[in-house]
């Protein structure tokens, strides 16, 4: 990351914990587990992105993943949507703040017939981090992707044989694509990623 990219992360680290004193943005209240649970979780998922592309995050609480993929991915538009009005106000004080161009956040709920006739076809990527089952979530994604996008899934640990049962897309209008494992540095933190195909 450039100069640029790491002052944005240390404002954001100190904006939330500032927040979170009088706000319940997040269970996460150290400067380390911020950085490690938060940041550095959200940027796992970089390396499955495209460089440029609509990304849709839905259920982003305090802004995780959308707005560190962000910081760090600036060319690309990103669409956050949470359903609790707090974390949204938070959420646009963060982009007003760094100044993030390209960025939009909605108060609602994926599910709401308005936002996805508003939002519907226009996502290249919708990714999620600890929101709802994975079958629940890629029926949620499917409207909101164009042909050919992508839905990311951030799961915690699992084995392959439950990767194996939960990814079985037959008569599904998903292909499975790749599931990543990794570790999350100075930590015992494991961390799966599920890659869908929209057919």
């Amino acid at each position: 990351m450039d100069e640029k990219a790491v002052e944005a992360f240390d404002l954001y680290l100190h904006e939330l914990l500032k927040w979170n004193q009088k706000i319940n943005l997040t269970a996460i209240r150290t400067e380390k587990g911020i950085v490690l649970k938060h940041f550095l979780d959200s940027l796992s998922t970089h390396l499955y992105l495209p460089k440029h592309g609509s990304f849709l995050d839905i259920g982003s609480g305090a802004g995780f993943p959308g707005i560190p993929l962000k910081i760090i991915q600036p060319a690309s538009e990103m669409t956050l949507i949470d359903s609790v009005r707090k974390k949204v106000d938070f959420q646009r004080h963060i982009i007003r703040m760094l100044g993030l161009k390209g960025m939009e956040t909605i108060h609602g709920r994926i599910q709401d017939k308005e936002i996805c006739q508003n939002l519907g076809g226009r996502f290249d990527v919708v990714l999620a981090r600890a929101f709802s089952d994975l079958q629940t979530f890629l029926a949620l994604s499917f409207p909101f992707l164009k042909e050919g996008g992508r839905a990311i899934a951030m799961k915690g640990k699992m084995e392959d044989s439950e990767i194996r049962r939960l990814t079985e897309t037959k008569g599904s209008r998903y292909r499975f694509r790749e599931a990543g494992h990794l570790t999350l540095p100075f930590s015992t933190f494991k961390r799966t990623i599920l890659l869908f195909e929209k057919e």
